[in-house]
């Protein structure tokens, strides 16, 4: 999926949604199942590859309810059949590692997002976490936020906790930056790391900062958990429109 080879173009990844923003911060935020399902088939069309999949409860509020994962998982399959689905078990202050991990062996799905930060809030818990994973074939990308991340996911991986074969990571630029505003330069400042690599960013400077980090050989993730406009500040007319833009904007980059 996003272990791409330098020589090919970069793979995108749709984060549609995310776990807190909603209708009031975009008419066309997906939150229901047949939104996300319509906004999934949109976004594949113009280009994205894999999906980046938060649920809501009926309320709204970001959920890690297994059985909505499936039903939301099924859906998708049905109707974007080769659209590759990768799951979060962001915490968002309102779930333990016990929970993340409950998610994660109730959906066994092909592909999570795991926060270093968020497992390591329950240290004796991390084995069993990536344990999980290994077991039942789910794959993992890790979130780094900065060098501290990293150095605590090279140390658990040197001590066995995080499996060899788990060497995915998605790195996020400037998440605590003031205005939570990305740069292209944001990626000067990215710890150290081996394995393959995912960026995104936030903010009107997301699509260049996306641009850079494929042309340093990074996959992207993209979508309106991240950035609602363009460069000047423009709202997007829908996650389709920011995903058609950056997919024209990488033409030529690692083709």
């Amino acid at each position: 999926m996003s272990a791409h080879k330098s020589s090919e173009k970069p793979y995108v990844l749709l984060a549609p949604n995310g776990a807190r923003r909603g209708v009031k911060d975009h008419a066309y935020l997906p939150v229901t199942l047949d939104q996300i399902t319509e906004t999934a088939q949109a976004c594949h069309g113009v280009g994205a590859q894999g999906l980046h999949l938060h649920i809501r409860d009926t309320q709204g509020r970001h959920s890690l309810d297994a059985g909505q994962y499936l039903e939301t998982i099924a859906e998708l399959r049905r109707q974007v059949p080769t659209l590759d689905i990768q799951i979060t078990t962001e915490a968002v202050g309102l779930y333990d590692v016990q929970a993340q991990y409950d998610c994660l062996a109730g959906v066994r799905p092909g592909w999570a997002s795991v926060s270093v930060r968020e497992i390591a809030r329950a240290p004796d818990l991390a084995d069993r976490v990536y344990g999980l994973c290994a077991e039942q074939g789910t794959r993992v990308q890790h979130i780094l936020y900065d060098a501290t991340d990293a150095a605590l996911l090279a140390q658990w991986r040197a001590s066995g906790i995080v499996r060899m074969e788990q060497s995915e990571h998605l790195l996020v630029l400037g998440r605590y930056s003031a205005g939570m505003n990305s740069t292209p330069e944001d990626l000067d400042r990215l710890p150290p790391f081996d394995g393959p690599w995912m960026v995104c960013a936030f903010g009107p400077q997301e699509h260049a900062c996306l641009a850079m980090a494929a042309q340093r050989g990074a996959d992207v993730r993209v979508g309106f958990e991240n950035s609602l406009t363009d460069h000047a500040g423009i709202p997007w007319a829908d996650n389709a429109a920011s995903v058609a833009a950056l997919v024209e904007t990488l033409k030529g980059i690692r083709s």
